[in-house]
């Protein structure tokens, strides 16, 4: 994160492809937009009431994806691959239309979506970017899951771990610095799930679109794929970006260090409420400077409080 000014796509971008849990055709535009109006869904499909704003108060359900609606209960779904791809690529601003409920699950990845906005290229703006800084630790705990956030200094960090009975996926983990680090294999990693599961998911009107082109399938501790596992560790890495995407309905990049065991959508949406329950766990800011400082605690001079 070297420009600190806030950026958007420098051009309009289409991608199509199938809903994962619909099964239905979707198509989607990323469309420029004007600082400070941020992420903004559009259903075109529908004439009116439909702006769904991509906030974790609007979650109104994350079994299996995050589905954000608005007020008068248009949905959006599916919508963390692509934030994900906003918060890592540093995107602050777009409009993004689909013309049904759910976003397209291309590949089960965010590849897509950062292979093609990386080629159509960013457009920055002169006006900086605003932060969220957490000044607190903040922790949810629900039977063996887990998950924790607290101050850092100067980046979103963001350490996951998981753990499967089945001795393909068995014990995972990852760290990594969202706003430093290579992200490669965060966007490559696909979606996935075991074979038992499937009869499952679509008796309860879950995964009709998904396939082996989308989603990684492991059936008695061995992956259906043919081309196999694009990283050693796609399975964690898969949850990073999903987490990655979830953080970034705050609406801001937040500057905090991340833990995670087992979790997953709901999990991480019953952080940022309870984190923004009380005004003292997070502050407000908005970089002045060029460059984002390596000891952001030593350089408040670059920051102004806006809280």
């Amino acid at each position: 994160m070297s420009i600190l000014s806030q950026s958007t796509v420098s051009d309009k971008i289409s991608f199509s492809g199938v809903g994962i849990h619909t099964g239905k055709t979707v198509n989607l535009n990323i469309l420029p937009a004007s600082p400070n109006s941020g992420i903004i869904f559009k259903r075109i499909d529908l004439n009116q009431n439909n702006i769904v704003i991509p906030n974790f108060e609007n979650v109104s359900d994350a079994t299996l994806c995050t589905t954000i609606s608005n007020q008068f209960g248009v949905k959006v779904s599916t919508v963390e691959h692509l934030m994900g791809a906003f918060i890592g690529l540093g995107i602050d601003n777009a409009i993004v239309e689909v013309d049904s409920q759910e976003i397209p699950i291309l590949d089960g990845s965010a590849r897509e979506f950062v292979r093609t906005i990386k080629k159509i290229g960013l457009k920055n703006s002169d006006i900086p970017i605003k932060l969220i800084n957490i000044n607190n630790t903040v922790v949810v705990e629900e039977e063996n899951k887990f998950i924790s956030i607290e101050k850092s200094n100067t980046t979103l960090e963001i350490e996951f771990e998981i753990n499967y009975h089945d001795q393909l996926i068995k014990k995972q983990k990852n760290k990594v610095n969202v706003f430093q680090d290579n992200l490669e294999n965060i966007f490559n990693s696909r979606t996935f799930c075991l074979y038992e599961d499937i009869d499952k998911l679509r008796k309860q009107g879950l995964g009709k679109g998904g396939s082996l082109d989308n989603a990684i399938v492991v059936k008695n501790d061995k992956i259906l794929n043919l081309e196999g596992l694009r990283n050693e560790k796609e399975f964690v890495n898969h949850k990073i970006l999903d987490c990655m995407g979830d953080l970034y309905l705050v609406g801001f990049r937040i500057i905090g260090s991340l833990k995670c065991k087992n979790g997953g959508h709901s999990l991480t949406n019953k952080l940022l409420r309870k984190v923004f329950s009380d005004n003292k766990n997070y502050s407000l800011i908005e970089i002045k400077g060029k460059n984002l400082p390596h000891s952001l605690v030593n350089n408040r001079q670059d920051l102004k409080s806006i809280a």
